[in-house]
């Protein structure tokens, strides 16, 4: 099935799933700046799937699931800059030896970098836009709104790309269609309601768990080796932003700390 129908079919069906909540969506009185938001998000997010989905057909799971962690690099960047969270020292040092790990991902120069990559890097551009947004939106809608919205307007922008190149599906691929819809449709949930819980620092870290079921699922799956290369970047990028979550979530603490009643007068 060509990516970009499979993108489309997969967000029609997430459609479905959210079908309950829409009473919720139209009830909720939206300024025009908020749907200015959701649009631009949703804008974002489709050419991000549309670059996902074509990156799945020339890469390894593995290797599509490593380069998906430029996203997070480039979510604390913007994150700084655009949401004014604080960038001191380790997040400099953390962003660094995340675009390491990228570079020992990708090896230019001894190995060719294929359309594939390329596609990929710019999906993981793309997302970090709609998560940037995502994090604002999180903190004046509920997340079924952020959600249901997303999901059709991501729906609407891929329809067209969809038309282009459709083919008929049989019916084994629709059904594993609709169960993908379902557990991205649920994630996205659970994204959302994380994006208010805490920062973007402190719960992007947490996507780096996909390099692991990722490396397993390509090798038991599809036949596709562990490169130890993939693997050494990925993780490279996976402990440089856990060092500045744990550091997070340590002044997060502290903060806490000194905030309950009584704890002025104490001494270190």
């Amino acid at each position: 099935m060509p990516p970009a129908q499979a993108a489309f079919l997969r967000y029609l069906f997430g459609l479905a799933f959210l079908l309950p909540t829409f009473a919720s969506i139209i009830n909720t009185k939206l300024t025009l700046r908020t749907t200015s938001k959701l649009a631009v998000r949703g804008i974002a997010h489709a050419v991000a799937v549309l670059c996902w989905f074509y990156a799945m057909t020339r890469i390894p799971i593995a290797e599509l699931t490593a380069m998906n962690y430029a996203s997070p690099v480039c979510i604390m960047a913007a994150a700084a800059i655009l949401l004014g969270e604080r960038l001191g020292l380790r997040r400099i040092l953390a962003i660094a030896a995340c675009l390491a790990g990228i570079l020992i991902i990708l090896r230019p120069g001894f190995r060719e970098v294929s359309a594939g990559h390329f596609a990929m890097l710019a999906a993981a551009a793309a997302f970090a836009i709609s998560y940037l947004i995502a994090k604002g939106l999180s903190e004046q809608l509920g997340a079924t709104v952020v959600v249901g919205m997303l999901s059709l307007v991501v729906t609407l922008c891929l329809a067209p790309f969809a038309a282009a190149v459709w083919v008929a599906p049989a019916k084994e691929e629709i059904l594993w269609l609709i169960l993908v819809a379902f557990f991205a449709t649920l994630a996205h949930y659970l994204m959302t309601l994380s994006f208010r819980s805490a920062p973007l620092s402190v719960t992007q870290p947490a996507v780096f768990l996909q390099l692991v079921w990722a490396t397993l699922v390509g090798a038991i799956l599809f036949g596709e080796p562990a490169d130890a290369f993939v693997i050494l970047g990925g993780f490279t990028i996976v402990a440089a932003v856990s060092l500045v979550a744990l550091g997070d979530s340590a002044q997060l603490e502290d903060t806490q700390r000194k905030a309950r009643p009584g704890a002025a007068g104490t001494s270190e």
